[in-house]
């Protein structure tokens, strides 16, 4: 039988639940397998360019966003069991003038196209701005390449989440916005639900590790950094990062999400799938995850 593939998401949990042995322990026959880029990409390519793609593994994340129209398009199944949430927000140089939100007016924010960067960085900065003086930068691509962007001058503000955002943090950088986001678990091809309940077993397990001891394992945020930034990345310092909640991502979360996207018209017309939740989720519960 061929292993459980998983992607880590920039997260703390897959690395604790392999050192403490919770997926052995599961019986799960699993491998990790990277699915993000780590280097320059194309203007306009995001997390939602890689479902379309097709991603080679059973379980993977992204914003809840673009895992709600990937489902809706049939790139996968949404995991309807669970949802997290990561610390995210717009940072800019400590030099910079500016100083609250109303000051991003005009000025280009660096986001992933389609990514929860993109969608977040709207949500939080609406509330402040009309929509055409909210300016969104997708020409860096990836998450790693406004880091380094950012890191070295070339961006005047940037949408960061999870390890990128500690380390702009610790480096100096002002946080004008936080724009905390969920995350949602994408399903592909047909593995075996009961692996699946194994997968999500452990990382529960995981995740009650990281709440009662964060210190112990904020260094695994090196494990998905590219090493060139390890020696300036001092994670004792940095926080429990994405936190799972066990509890449902809701039809009436899909569809409030699913129109929120489509009121912001970030795809075509045309381009956001059927938006039917039944057909883009699924549940593999039975039976239910211990409490």
């Amino acid at each position: 039988m061929a292993k459980f593939v998983i992607s880590p998401h920039f997260r703390l949990h897959e690395w604790v639940a392999e050192e403490k042995g919770y997926f052995r322990a599961e019986g799960l026959d699993y491998e990790f397998r990277e699915v993000f880029e780590t280097h320059a990409t194309p203007n306009k390519v995001g997390a939602y360019t890689s479902f379309e793609k097709g991603r080679e593994t059973n379980v993977s994340c992204a914003c809840h966003w673009t895992v709600n129209v990937a489902a809706s398009n049939g790139h996968g199944k949404l995991w309807g069991d669970i949802y997290s949430v990561a610390p995210a927000g717009i940072f800019v140089p400590q030099a910079s003038a500016i100083r609250k939100p109303e000051d991003l007016a005009g000025v280009p924010v660096s986001v992933g196209y389609q990514s929860g960067s993109h969608y977040a960085t709207l949500q939080a900065l609406e509330q402040y701005l009309p929509r055409e003086q909210i300016d969104l930068s997708f020409g860096e691509g990836m998450l790693f390449k406004r880091l380094d962007n950012l890191l070295e001058g070339r961006s005047q503000a940037s949408t960061l989440f999870s390890g990128p955002y500690y380390l702009a943090e610790q480096q100096g950088f002002r946080k004008v916005i936080d724009t905390t986001f969920m995350i949602a678990a994408m399903i592909n091809g047909e593995p075996d639900p009961e692996d699946v309940r194994r997968y999500y077993r452990a990382l529960k397990k995981a995740q009650r590790d990281i709440d009662l001891r964060p210190e112990l394992y904020t260094h695994y945020y090196k494990n998905e950094f590219p090493e060139r930034w390890h020696a300036m990345m001092d994670t004792r310092r940095w926080g429990p990062g994405e936190r799972i909640v066990f509890e449902p991502y809701s039809r009436q979360a899909y569809e409030q999400s699913f129109d929120w996207i489509a009121s912001h018209e970030i795809f075509a017309e045309g381009r956001m799938g059927s938006g039917d939740y039944e057909k883009a989720t699924v549940s593999f519960t039975q039976p239910p995850l211990p409490r």
